[in-house]
């Protein structure tokens, strides 16, 4: 069975654990750490990235900078993962669900400008499957209205929009390094922070609630709690594995780039015969290479397929339940028919394996049985 997903360890990873272990250096902040954050702050090309435990946590660290109350909304799409919301109900603010586009299953700046209200404080893109949800127009949009722009970027690392890096449009961004990631640590997320007006706090939030940051860098000669804040710091071990996936990412992103283009080349005739939809990225967005989707026309065709695929020894996957219809969605006041085009994503997209060691021969066996399939 070709699996959906497969990590890939082909670099330095356990090179550097055992370094972290001869150290003696295996909690947060170590040498791993240090590298790592210089490296995802060197993709962006400006601002300050801070290595994190998760993506969620990178969130709720974002929530937490924005302040919020029981009274402020930020406005984030239905069709994305839990964390993109929950975070922002967990620490205090109300989720507020908006449909996607049609084509990219971007979050809609249409549904988002007619959903912000005086308790708006923050708008939360998804750049889904790394492609660049129109971040120019959302910066403009957040600035005209006063709010803050947090890009969900667990997909875009290393896309960009207009020759420009996801993650350094809005004041904060934040990335995965999840197994199902381009680059993962197993478990693991970062924090990128373009508004240096929530650096210091973030540092804070981070490390428990104290100034132990700016201990270690020799700034204070002693640290204490002066903040609220959670155990956000990732294992120098983890930072080690993440390390070793960070310094071979070109090639990584060439393999997954290669592997995209040739089920998009080899699928384009048979979609349009079939009406299947295919992947779409707009002129101004070079893509993460992330995932690679098709979207059928009802959900029973979606089901036949995934069963069709796994008959021949192919695992395909299905993606998110639209928010504003889970049990905690419609608790917030979500209803059937409010996000119409995350409602038949979630029917009809399924997923193809894609990851960077998957072999020619097996991107053979996965386009002959997708191509063996009638609708």
């Amino acid at each position: 069975m070709i699996p959906f997903n497969r990590a890939s360890f082909e670099g330095n990873e356990l090179a550097h654990l055992s370094e972290a272990i001869q150290i003696g250096h295996v909690s947060g902040n170590g040498p791993n750490t240090r590298q790592v954050e210089q490296i995802l702050t060197d993709i962006h090309g400006s601002g300050r990235s801070l290595m994190t435990t998760s993506c969620t946590h990178s969130l709720e660290i974002a929530a937490l900078l924005l302040r919020l109350t029981p009274e402020d909304e930020v406005i984030v799409p239905s069709y994305t993962f839990v964390s993109t919301a929950a975070a922002f109900l967990l620490h205090g603010g109300t989720p507020v669900f908006v449909d996607v586009r049609d084509d990219t299953l971007n979050i809609s700046i249409e549904a988002v400008e007619a959903a912000i209200t005086p308790r708006t404080k923050a708008i939360c893109i998804v750049h889904y499957a790394g492609i660049a949800a129109d971040p120019e127009r959302f910066c403009e949009l957040a600035d005209r209205h006063g709010l803050v722009l947090i890009e969900d970027n667990a997909h875009g690392l290393f896309a960009r929009y207009r020759g420009r890096n996801l993650g350094t449009f809005g004041a904060m961004s934040t990335m995965s390094f999840h197994e199902t990631k381009n680059v993962t640590c197993g478990e693991g997320g970062a924090l990128h922070l373009n508004d240096q007006q929530f650096l210091e706090r973030a540092e804070i939030l981070r490390e428990k609630g104290t100034d132990r940051s700016k201990f270690f860098r020799g700034q204070i000669d002693k640290y204490t709690w002066v903040d609220v804040g959670s155990s956000w710091v990732a294992s120098d071990l983890l930072a080690g594995v993440l390390l070793g996936q960070l310094e071979r990412y070109r090639e990584i992103q060439h393999r997954r780039e290669v592997v995209w283009n040739r089920y998009d080349i080899a699928l384009k005739e048979w979609s349009m015969s079939n009406n299947v939809r295919t992947p779409v990225v707009p002129a101004d967005c070079e893509h993460s290479s992330h995932m690679y989707h098709l979207r059928f026309g009802d959900l029973d065709t979606r089901t036949r397929f995934i069963a069709h695929m796994r008959n021949h020894d192919v695992m395909t996957v299905f993606h998110y339940q639209p928010l504003h219809l889970s049990a905690i969605g419609v608790q917030l006041g979500g209803r059937v028919g409010q996000c119409p085009v995350a409602e038949e994503a979630s029917d009809t997209l399924v997923r193809l394996p894609l990851f960077a060691s998957i072999t020619d021969s097996q991107i053979d066996q996965v386009l002959n049985a997708a191509l063996a399939f009638g609708l």
